[in-house]
């Protein structure tokens, strides 16, 4: 269990700051507001997703494990 938690931190990590990150740069460019923003922005999508990795993520792995049983 500690295993999946540290997983589901650290790939919500990199995966809500990349994201988050790439839309504000391209959504209003780097002004001298960008860093609040994608910060806040961040934070927000990163409490969203702890969650719904540690939930959806097993449901998924037994879709995938029985897609790919044969």
């Amino acid at each position: 269990m500690k295993q999946k938690i540290a997983f589901a931190l650290i790939m919500g990590s990199v995966t809500t700051g990349i994201i988050s990150f790439t839309l504000i740069a391209l959504n209003i460019g780097f002004s001298e507001k960008f860093l609040k923003i994608w910060l806040k922005s961040w934070s927000i999508a990163y409490l969203i997703v702890i969650p719904v990795i540690l939930i959806l993520a097993p449901i998924i792995q037994r879709w995938v494990d029985k897609m790919f049983k044969s």
